[in-house]
């Protein structure tokens, strides 16, 4: 009798991590991956991809049948988890992927909740970009890449979109506004 408890709970122990495992895959990023969405995911199989979640596309795109121009990932729970942009691509595939859920991590532990410091002190910065309201992190060999506000940045560094911001320009505190992951 004790063996059979044992073997039940051995069994249920199995099937629990097993579970666990799944849900963190769902939001790991890494290479080509971003949850159960990859590089190589079709723009037509995004529901199938996210069956477990709610996928609503852009209707006025569908409508006119140009395709849609952004997707929206829900959780059933009603949280917004991602943002696809598919290519325009007669076998289209999802060309930017906005990560909105903070439960999004690397496997160096950066998540739309990370500061500059903490981007800086896991990946190599390629290229800084500022535009009018913000500024642009570019990674290397990467393909992510973060947005952080101006207004995170010094005051006088703030209302002129002609600056070319620096690395060390950006102080360390400053948060994230959008991680993003641009794919070719």
């Amino acid at each position: 009798m004790k063996l059979r408890y044992t073997l039940i709970l051995m069994i249920c122990c199995g099937l629990l991590i097993s579970c666990t495992d799944e849900q963190s895959n769902d939001f790991q990023i890494s290479g080509d991956q971003v949850g159960k969405l990859s590089k190589e995911s079709l723009a037509r199989d995004i529901e199938l991809i996210f069956e477990k979640d709610s996928v609503v596309q852009d209707t006025v795109k569908l409508n006119f049948g140009n395709g849609a121009s952004k997707i929206k990932i829900y959780e059933k729970g009603g949280a917004l988890l991602l943002t696809l942009t598919p290519n325009n691509d007669s076998i289209a595939t999802i060309q930017n992927v906005l990560i909105n859920d903070d439960r999004f991590v690397t496997d160096k532990g950066i998540s739309k909740l990370s500061t500059f410091k903490e981007i800086r002190e896991n990946y190599a910065i390629k290229k800084i970009i500022t535009s009018l309201n913000n500024v642009v992190v570019l990674l290397k060999d990467s393909d992510l890449y973060f947005t952080i506000d101006k207004k995170e940045l010094p005051e006088s560094l703030r209302y002129n979109a002609n600056n070319n911001i620096e690395e060390v320009q950006i102080p360390d505190n400053a948060k994230v506004k959008y991680m993003m992951i641009g794919w070719d």
